[in-house]
């Protein structure tokens, strides 16, 4: 068996969550072709639900030929009370049309309480 090591890179979207920093489309496209060059494996791309510029992102990216990389999607689970199936977030994300999704899944107990007001099972559902 063969040892190896993958990277997943969140620059464009945790790398964009500092005070004064801001990606265009533009910007974020030329960090994945210079990522993708260094042979990075998956370039996380956003979260197509949270702003008009990363669905414009995707809808690029997907038209690129990357070498060594691939642009999964970020995302979080389907909202309380509504089923996956009428959830707009996850819609956007199928939407994207990306190779994998890394979703966000609530399980802290804390945030389960007292933000997402749930019994820490019912996050499994």
């Amino acid at each position: 068996m063969k040892n190896s090591v993958e990277i997943y890179d969140t620059t464009l979207r945790d790398g964009t969550q500092g005070e004064g920093v801001s990606f265009s489309v533009a910007d974020k496209l030329r960090v994945a072709e210079k990522l993708d060059a260094f042979g990075v494996h998956y370039v996380e791309g956003g979260w197509p639900g949270s702003n008009p510029k990363d669905i414009e992102f995707f809808r690029k990216a997907a038209k690129r030929k990357w070498r060594n990389t691939q642009i999964p999607a970020f995302g979080s689970t389907r909202r309380k009370k509504v089923a996956a199936k009428d959830d707009p977030q996850v819609k956007l994300l199928i939407d994207a049309k990306t190779p994998g999704v890394y979703h966000l899944w609530q399980d802290m107990a804390l945030h389960v309480k007292e933000v997402l007001r749930l019994r820490r099972r019912k996050t499994w559902r």
